[in-house]
Formats: structure tokens, sequence, C-alpha cells
């Protein structure tokens, strides 16, 4: 009886020890992955929470002190943006996050990414308008990012508070069909049918009196686009 006690017992550690090696081994894995997926968050400091926190600053998101430290207001205004921007609300400024912000994500892949952002942009904006009108909504974007009253970058202009209802509203969230990819692509090869333009609107259902101020440069479809 006593043999079988000791047996049991033998069994019974060696079956911890290897529970307890794969729980650690599985804890040590997700913070590996935690640690490639983060770039900034809590706790962090340096160039790039400056980088944040003035972003956020700008865009009213962070009423803090503009220090380089990741602390419990950085992380709440994090949350903020990412709540209304259809983020994943974690308060970790991964790349994702950053990209919205306008902001470097170390991936070599920006120029997918940003036609992505461009298709979706369009797709929500001025999908069921002609063709040209669907580029001429991209190429908007892109003289925004080329104009120094603007964000530096499709994610910068595309998120920036209030600038596209589809934003506001979560139609950028939509997928977007072929048409939407293939003006997204013209427009970042080059094709303007706005002529340098950096708004549009619809003047059957705007309600900014200051867009009518405007001077509009041409119309396609719905749209009237305007410098």
């Amino acid at each position: 009886m006593k043999k079988r006690t000791q047996i049991a017992w033998v069994y019974f550690i060696t079956a911890a020890v290897l529970l307890t090696g794969f729980f650690l081994s599985n804890n040590a894995r997700n913070l590996d992955e935690f640690s490639r997926a983060a770039v900034s968050y809590y706790g962090s400091s340096g160039q790039e929470v400056i980088n944040i926190q003035k972003r956020l600053k700008a865009w009213g998101y962070y009423n803090g002190v503009v220090d380089g430290k990741y602390g419990y207001q950085t992380y709440q205004a994090v949350r903020y943006f990412q709540s209304k921007n259809n983020l994943r609300v974690d308060g970790i400024a991964g790349k994702a996050t950053l990209y919205a912000l306008g902001l470097p994500t170390g991936t070599p892949s920006t120029t997918n990414r940003d036609l992505d952002l461009m298709a979706h942009i369009i797709y929500g904006e001025a999908r069921g308008e002609p063709y040209e009108g669907q580029v001429a909504v991209g190429a908007v974007v892109l003289n925004r990012v080329a104009d120094s009253r603007f964000p530096n970058s499709v994610a910068g202009v595309v998120y920036q508070p209030g600038a596209f209802d589809a934003v506001v509203d979560g139609q950028i969230n939509l997928t977007p069909n072929t048409t939407a990819y293939n003006a997204a692509r013209d427009a970042l090869n080059g094709w303007d049918p706005s002529y340098g333009c950096i708004y549009y609107y619809n003047p059957a259902t705007a309600t900014s009196k200051w867009i009518w101020s405007r001077p509009i440069i041409v119309k396609i479809g719905k749209h009237n686009f305007a410098k």
C-alpha cells in the first residue's frame, strides 16, 4: 500500500512539473507575441510616445503634458482614440493604432496598407458614384497628404477627427468592392479628376455653411469638389 502511494505521488509530481512547464512556456510565448505586437504601451517612454501624445493632443484626444511618458492619461487617450476609430480598444499603441494616427509603424508594407485604407474610404464615401468620382475622392485624400495644413499620411488624413463621414458613422469598415480598389490604385498612380481639390461635398446633404464658401473646381456625380 505504501509503495502504491509513493508511485501515485511520483505520477502527481511529474504531472505537476509538466503542467507548470507548459504554462510557463505558453506564458513566455504570449509575452513574446505581445512584445512584437505592442509598439508603445503603459510604462513606455521616448520619442515615439512624444509623437503619439502630440498627435492625440492635436486631435483633441489628449489633454496632458507631452513628456514622452506613457502614463495613465496617455493610456486613456489611446483607448478613446481607438474607440472612436473602430480599432481594438486595448490602450496599446500597436501597429494598427500607430497607422491610424499617421505615425510610422516600422513595417515596409505601407503602400499596400494605404491602398487598402484608400479603398475603404472611397467605398464608404462614394460607392454608387461614377468611377471618375470615386477616383476623385481618393485624389482628395492624397492632395490633403501633400498639403501642409493636413496630416502627412493617408491614415492621418483619413482618421483626422471629423474629416470624413464614413469614419464617423462606421461605413469605413464596410468591405470595399473591386471598383473601389481600382479607384484607389488609379488615385495612387497619379490620376486626379478633382484637379487638386482638397474638399468635396454633396450639396443636397451638406450642412456646413463654411464648405459652401469654397470655390468649386469640378462637379462629378453628386459631389462638388472644391479648394
